[in-house]
């Protein structure tokens, strides 16, 4: 049987890339393409379409949310999200929300291919990591990290924030006012009894929440960035 897939990602080398390793295996074909989430919405509104490949970090609305919207749908596709963060960061958000896997890209192509066709069977995907996560995440007396005591929202402003975004930018990037996102900053500072922003940067970056991008980077280059709003 034919996988009709869809590759949903703001990156269009990665597109390109995920779209030559589809054109590689006889049993899956490319039936649409999408850059941010409301084009997602409307390719698998108006296409027939068995498993969306879905990048945790597009324009639009936050990846939990579209997910939620996407099994709301008539046809809802199997949802295989692929990310560049490691799974602690997303992995049980995006499978609590209704994903079919979580699958990170730094692993091989045989993997992903796997993938592929374990959520278009009908299974959930999860690698031994996330396994690993979920059944601690069930045992008694566990106690979680602060920042799981989060609404999805509020965890996507706090990885936002964390990386030094301004309130601004965050708002136009998650089509909220700026004084929803401070309300959003206030109810993370209480509910993680941190004291200021500052302290919230250093935490997000201690705690593996927000990427860096050389091998110099630390708590110190993230309480050096200039927050503003």
């Amino acid at each position: 049987m034919t996988v009709r897939l869809v590759i949903a990602d703001d990156h269009p080398v990665v597109r390109e890339g995920l779209k030559y390793l589809v054109s590689q295996n006889r049993d899956m074909v490319l039936v649409g393409e999408a850059d941010d989430a409301t084009s997602t919405l409307e390719v698998c509104r108006t296409t027939a379409v068995d498993v969306l490949l879905l990048d945790v970090s597009m324009p639009g609305m936050a990846v939990v949310d579209l997910i939620r919207a996407l099994r709301s749908a008539v046809r809802s596709p199997r949802i295989l999200v692929l990310s560049i963060h490691p799974e602690r960061h997303y992995a049980r958000r995006v499978l609590k929300a209704g994903a079919d896997g979580y699958l990170t890209k730094n692993h091989s192509p045989t993997a992903l291919v796997d993938a592929i066709r374990q959520v278009h069977s009908g299974r959930k995907y999860v690698t031994p990591a996330v396994a690993q996560e979920l059944a601690v995440s069930l045992s008694e007396g566990t106690a979680l990290a602060p920042h799981e005591s989060l609404s999805n929202r509020e965890y996507e402003v706090l990885r936002r924030l964390g990386a030094g975004a301004r309130v601004n930018d965050i708002a136009q990037e998650l089509a909220l006012s700026p004084k929803t996102v401070r309300t959003y900053r206030s109810r993370i500072l209480e509910k993680m009894s941190l004291r200021s922003t500052a302290e919230l940067i250093f935490y997000a970056v201690q705690n593996g929440l927000v990427e860096q991008t050389t091998s110099e980077q630390g708590p110190a280059s993230a309480l050096r960035l200039k927050t503003r709003g």
